[in-house]
């Protein structure tokens, strides 16, 4: 009993650690970005799951969790895989999918203030906001 209970407390050390480290785990960087984003079904899934109005996989709770810090921070303990993939995932929003770009918006950013510290980057990107 002893032992499942010190296992337990490092595991929760271990994810504590992780969360607080120094970057984002990269444990779901192998995900296909644009196989979510070009087929309906995952896309509206994962969209579900960020407005709350369905179910979660692992991953999507994952950036659901982050995504108000890495947006406060600029992505700052993002990979660049992280941070290349997020340019693409709200280029392709912003262009293909505006309805769901705009309710995203209005829930990670309801005052609009990284549309706006964000924006010259955006341009940079190509991406109109």
């Amino acid at each position: 009993m002893k032992f499942f209970i010190v296992a337990l407390a490092l595991v929760a050390l271990v994810a504590a650690q992780e969360e607080e480290g120094d970057k984002y785990t990269t444990r779901y960087d192998n995900i296909d970005l644009d196989e979510i984003l070009k087929s309906d079904r995952l896309f509206k899934n994962y969209y579900a799951c960020l407005v709350e109005e369905g179910r979660c996989t692992a991953e999507g709770s994952y950036l659901k969790r982050i995504l108000p810090e890495a947006l406060e921070t600029n992505c700052a303990k993002c990979s660049d895989k992280q941070r290349d993939d997020g340019v693409r995932a709200i280029k392709y929003m912003a262009e293909n999918r505006a309805e769901e770009w705009k309710v995203l918006k209005a829930r990670f950013d309801p005052e609009n203030k990284y549309v706006e510290k964000y924006l010259a980057d955006a341009e940079k990107e190509g991406i109109k906001l």
